[in-house]
């Protein structure tokens, strides 16, 4: 790839990103948003998909399958892959989504 000034613009926007994300809390609040953001999408899928009642069960293949790609492209990589904020945010967007889901399904249950 050529070193045009878009990609050194691009790339030093990045370094600088990943650089406000290296303070601890910063990371922290980061990976909480990405935790409730799951929630939140587990809660909206489960509205949208609960008040047509015709795709619950396409829906729910679907999901099923992002989250086993999310978990081969999380914990199939190396290790240090694995401590980017990229794969941490994925897998904390994960957890919220099984989370709200496993909620959702013991508020229906009862």
């Amino acid at each position: 790839m050529q070193d045009t000034r878009l990609s050194q613009l691009l790339s030093n926007a990045i370094a600088q990103v990943e650089q406000w994300f290296l303070n601890p809390w910063r990371r922290f609040s980061l990976l909480t948003i990405s935790l409730l953001g799951g929630f939140f999408l587990s809660s909206t899928i489960t509205t949208t998909t609960g008040q047509q009642a015709e795709l619950d069960i396409f829906i729910a293949g679907i999901i099923v399958a992002i989250i086993e790609v999310m978990n081969f492209l999380i914990y199939s990589g190396r290790s240090g892959w694995r401590r980017r904020l990229a794969i941490e945010c994925l897998n904390a967007l994960k957890i919220g989504l099984l989370y709200g889901l496993a909620l959702e399904a013991l508020k229906l249950g009862s």
